[in-house]
């Protein structure tokens, strides 16, 4: 057995498949079992691979125990291993043993090891609820509100401390405008253009925040128990609720657990009153110029402290919390995104983070089970994504960073890399898989496949920009970006090609009214990638295994117990050979080249998706 097997192997005309086990269906028999339950665990070997004996390494009551897989017949080339153990703990980690002589090889969720490893990489099964199985097949479409589309009916309820842009203007950004630009979006104008995201094939909406605010960014919530008026409130949001559902979109929310707003009522009523229950909310510090610790120090978003129960009652305990009021009808959206998770609850010495994040899920469960909680978590806090949480996070670290490193181009971007005072880095395939592997290998299949993938967002750079303009590779972005494991996500204007070199300058209004500035073609060709996610057993419930790894291209499988795909994507000219990659001769393109003479061919940057079926 060779030491430290690639993901694939070609060796003429043999194809040797890397030992490969995740936390779908064809692996696990159930991913979300009751205490008590048997679980089948199988892991699937080529032929080819001398493997003695197979052990699963599992920890039950915190001590690890080894079980013996059968091995069964050959099919196709291929054997199962499977064993069925008695699941006794909410939280179990497993790994595999590959024995052959005096050589051994460990199987974990971070892949093929010929050196001890520890359990920090282990696959995680979580015996608890199974998360929302209608995320599987959503394809999520980002809005910011001030920037989508106006009806300029409810703008003159502003402020006069907003400045006022005209529609097609672009955001100025980095100046004392930041934040109060306002261009006069609304949900009407949503409304209006719901018909847009019927034809992208999109059935799910991700609102940025919709509260009063001070800013147009409105993550400086001045209430949590209204619409913005400026954006056609209550009503609006009813109306536009109304309209979506009947047309089978399901809503996200936006919510800072972490702070509030200075104009919020909890901290103007602890400022003026020290004995008041609000004045709990804060952690007041009389060196800070404002008296109470901000977000980042900002007067603007004061920290919320959740040691208060108060608090907590009226942010996810009460029935008529912030987090249960806009679940519950009227309303019922479906679910909430948590700006900077991974923050809430954290000050100083002070760590409340899990168990408001434990409340937190617990609420949104006895208010709507079915309803979606992923939380912003920017630096991988994992321990929060342990299915006890968040059901799964916004991809950033795991996906979007590593996707920009491969796929940059004469990048036109502005004040570094996201998260990071650099360039973008240039990464190889290679690069860009390892990274992804890190992430995986730290958090249960479910939460993975819970997350929000994503390509940019209105915190980062347009990814039109990252690929500087240029469109195919753009395409293999979002060809990558919807056959990923995880919940997809589209900016609003990516689909038309839509540009912006920092978060500030991608805030930019869509011109409904003049199209020809639309690339009309590449929203073709997405509608097409979103048609193919929705319609695809494979790429809604399948697991992945990658069978190409190359500087310039990749290729993985998705497969379920229905449907069988191969994907593949090349930054460059490229080309391969797909005796190489499966086993199955029978294709059928879906996207991309046509297989000729055995080859997938690239003459630019670009995704390839086939179906595979075996033959007759």
């Amino acid at each position: 057995m060779p030491t430290k097997p690639a993901p694939s192997v070609s060796t003429g005309k043999a194809r040797i498949s890397a030992p490969h086990h995740d936390g779908s269906e064809l692996y696990l028999s159930n991913a979300a079992p009751e205490l008590g339950e048997k679980v089948e665990f199988k892991v699937r070997t080529d032929i080819q691979q001398n493997i003695d004996t197979m052990l699963i390494r599992i920890y039950m009551d915190g001590e690890p125990r080894f079980h013996e897989l059968k091995r069964g017949r050959a099919q196709e080339g291929e054997y199962w291993w499977s064993c069925k153990l008695e699941i006794i703990n909410r939280q179990t980690s497993y790994r595999f043993l590959l024995i052959t002589g005096d050589t051994f090889t460990w199987l974990n969720a971070g892949g093929l090891s010929d050196s001890d490893v520890t359990s920090a990489n282990d696959f995680q099964l979580i015996a608890s609820r199974e998360n929302p199985k209608w995320i599987r097949s959503s394809v999520f479409y980002q809005i910011f509100p001030d920037r989508f589309a106006t009806t300029g009916k409810y703008i003159d309820k502003a402020s006069d401390r907003f400045v006022r842009r005209d529609w097609n203007d672009l955001p100025k950004g980095k100046d004392k405008t930041t934040g109060i630009e306002l261009f006069g979006g609304d949900l009407n104008g949503v409304r209006q253009h719901l018909d847009h995201l019927e034809s992208l094939g999109i059935n799910g909406i991700y609102f940025t925040p919709v509260f009063p605010a001070r800013s147009t960014h409105r993550y400086d919530a001045s209430s949590f128990d209204e619409i913005d008026p400026i954006l056609g409130g209550n009503k609006a949001m009813a109306a536009l609720l109304k309209d979506a559902q009947a047309k089978g979109f399901n809503l996200l929310g936006d919510l800072t657990t972490n702070h509030c707003g200075a104009g919020h009522p909890w901290i103007q009523k602890a400022l003026k009153d020290k004995n008041s229950s609000e004045r709990s909310f804060f952690y007041w510090d009389s060196k800070a110029e404002h008296g109470y610790e901000g977000w980042w120090g900002l007067a603007s978003l004061p920290k919320l402290n959740y040691a208060s129960k108060v608090l907590r009652q009226r942010m996810y305990e009460a029935p008529n919390s912030v987090v249960k009021k806009w679940l519950k009808a009227p309303y019922s959206m479906s679910g909430w995104r948590i700006d900077v998770g991974n923050m809430t609850g954290k000050y100083h010495a002070q760590d409340l983070n899990l168990e408001v994040t434990r409340g937190i899920r617990k609420a949104l469960d006895e208010v709507n089970p079915n309803a979606w909680l992923v939380a912003e978590n920017a630096d991988n806090f994992p321990v929060d994504l342990d299915g006890n949480g968040w059901h799964g996070t916004m991809n950033y670290n795991g996906f979007m960073r590593s996707v920009w490193g491969w796929l940059k181009q004469n990048p036109d971007i502005k004040f570094g890399f996201f998260g990071l005072p650099s360039p973008i880095p240039n990464f190889s395939g290679v690069q860009m898989v390892a990274g992804m592997r890190s992430f995986n290998a730290g958090i249960p299949w479910r939460s993975l496949v819970s997350s929000m993938t994503l390509l940019d967002s209105h915190d980062t750079a347009r990814f039109r920009n990252v690929v500087g303009g240029d469109r195919n590779r753009h395409l293999a972005g979002m060809g990558l970006l919807l056959t990923y494991p995880g919940v997809p996500s589209i900016f609003a204007g990516d689909e038309i090609g839509l540009q912006g070199a920092w978060g500030e300058d991608a805030r930019r209004t869509i011109n409904w009214d003049d199209r020809t500035g639309w690339d009309h073609d590449f929203l073709t060709q997405v509608s097409k990638l979103v048609a193919i996610r929705r319609k695809s057993h494979a790429l809604s419930d399948g697991g992945m295994q990658w069978v190409r790894i190359e500087n310039n291209l990749i290729a993985f499988i998705r497969e379920s117990k229905k449907e069988k795909l191969l994907v593949v994507i090349s930054r460059t000219k490229a080309k391969c050979s797909v005796a190489e990659l499966v086993r199955e001769r029978k294709t059928t393109a879906l996207f991309g080249p046509e297989i000729s003479d055995g080859e997938i061919s690239f003459s630019h940057a670009g995704v390839g998706i086939y179906k595979l079926m075996k033959a007759r």
